[in-house]
Order: structure tokens, then C-alpha cells, then sequence
């Protein structure tokens, strides 16, 4: 970092740490810190949903994986020639390609809703950016007609340093006008255009989803046939009592 550089800091840092009314020209733009705010708060929003944009796609391969690993140990239950068995091996089919589905689905999926979410969200680093040296050069400004205003009321016996000094405080106005107006015209551009760009990746989701839920049900009601018509949930528990009681008479169950 050069002399100039430091200085600049430790100017930036006395304007900021020890302003008090009075003692520095404090600059302030409401309508642009409101614009700033409205900023953060969608990148806060869009790193969130990024974030559970993936987890959701997470979520989904490893449901895929874990009905097959189900259906593979289902499969292991029945021998061969029981009447489940032919169910057990169905069951393994349909959800292997369930899986598959699944994996298409999520491919699908990232190329529409994660990967578009990403990019939007790539952006904020790069605004926060310009935003913080905005902010820098608005500092540079008020230093400059902070010292503007003490030659003004305590003139130098030097008569060069307030034409210098006022020579320094338009460039700087100049700089963080030049940088303000552009940030001020396209900062709330880009919040604007948030529900345009996301709409597609929303409209996606729904529709990954629906597909999915579809191809999972009508592949599982194939299955259907397998079994008796749906019990009643009492039904379900009188008969998983009765075969745990079966157990329980067991002579094996008494040797513990």
C-alpha cells in the first residue's frame, strides 16, 4: 500500500469514528441507503433460496437411493415361489427405474432452478463491491469538505491551501457523483428485475415436481395388484398384534 493510500484509510476512519455534529460535512442520500438495504435483503433472499434450491435436489437423489437400497433388502425377505415374492421382485424393478427417473429429473432440475439461482445470486459479491466504493469515495468527499470548511473558517498563511484543497474536494464530488448516479440508476434495476428472472426457475420447480410425484405414482400403481384392498389402519394393527403374538409363544422368545 502506498503513503497515499494509508492516508486516505486513516482519513476515511477519523470521518467515520469520530464524527460528531459539527466536526465533518457528513454526506447521506436516503433514498440510495433504502435502495442499499433493499439489496442486501435480496441477496440474503437469493443465497437462501440457492441454498435450499440444492438442498431440495440433495434431497431428492438421496430419497432415489434409499427406496433402492429398501428394495434390495425387501427383495431378500421372500424365497423364491412365495406368494410376496413376485411382489418383491416387482417392486425392486419399479423402483430402479425410479431411481433412473429420478436422476433425470434432477439433471433437469439443477440446468433449470439451481444453476439460473447461482448465477443471479453470483452477482451480489460484484454490487457489494461497487456499493463499498461508493461508499469510499462519498467518505473521500466528506474529508475533503471537511478541511474546505476549516481553511474556510481558520485561513492558512499559506494562500495556496483552500484553492487546493477546494481543487481536491470537486474532484472528489466529481468521482462520487460519477459513481453514485450510476449505482442511484442501476442498483434498483437490478432489484426490479428479480421476479422476471427467477419466474422461469419457479414455473420449474413446480413443474419437476409435478412430473416426479406423476412418474412415481403411476410406476407404483403397478404394485397395486399385489395386494388386498386397503385395510383400515385398526386392521393393519390387529394383524401386525396377531403375528408378534405369534412370536411372543414362541418357545425361543422365553430362552432370554
Amino acid at each position: 500500500m502506498s503513503w497515499a493510500d494509508l492516508k486516505k484509510g486513516l482519513n476515511r476512519a477519523t470521518t467515520n469514528v469520530f464524527s460528531k455534529p459539527g466536526s465533518h460535512d457528513r454526506s447521506g442520500d436516503g433514498e440510495f441507503e433504502g435502495e442499499e438495504r433493499r439489496a442486501k435483503l435480496l441477496a440474503s433472499h437469493s443465497e437462501r433460496l440457492h441454498k435450499q434450491a440444492n438442498g431440495y435436489s440433495k434431497a431428492l437423489r438421496e430419497m432415489a437411493s434409499a427406496q433402492t437400497k429398501i428394495a434390495a433388502t425387501i427383495e431378500r425377505f421372500y424365497d423364491d415361489g412365495e406368494p410376496m415374492s413376485a411382489a418383491g421382485i416387482k417392486y425392486k424393478d419399479t423402483v430402479a427405474r425410479m431411481e433412473h427417473q429420478a436422476q433425470e429429473e434432477d439433471s433437469a432440475y439443477r440446468n433449470t432452478v439451481v444453476e439460473p439461482i447461482g448465477r443471479f445470486t453470483a452477482y451480489f459479491p460484484e454490487i457489494n463491491e461497487a456499493v463499498r466504493r461508493r461508499n469510499k469515495k462519498l467518505q473521500d468527499y466528506d474529508n475533503a469538505r471537511s478541511k474546505v470548511r476549516k481553511l474556510v473558517e481558520k485561513p492558512s498563511e499559506d494562500a495556496t491551501k483552500l484553492p487546493r484543497a477546494e481543487h481536491e474536494a470537486n474532484l472528489a464530488r466529481d468521482m462520487y457523483e460519477t459513481m453514485n448516479s450510476q449505482l442511484a440508476t442501476e442498483l434498483p434495476k437490478v432489484i426490479d428485475s428479480r421476479v422476471a428472472y427467477l419466474d422461469p426457475s419457479f414455473e420449474a420447480v413446480v413443474k419437476s415436481q409435478l412430473s416426479f410425484a406423476q412418474d412415481a405414482h403411476n410406476s407404483l400403481e403397478g404394485l397395486r395388484q399385489f395386494f388386498p384392498p386397503e385395510p383400515q389402519d385398526y386392521e393393519i394393527e390387529q394383524k401386525t398384534e396377531s403375528i408378534l403374538q405369534q412370536m411372543r409363544e414362541l418357545s425361543i422368545c422365553g430362552l432370554a
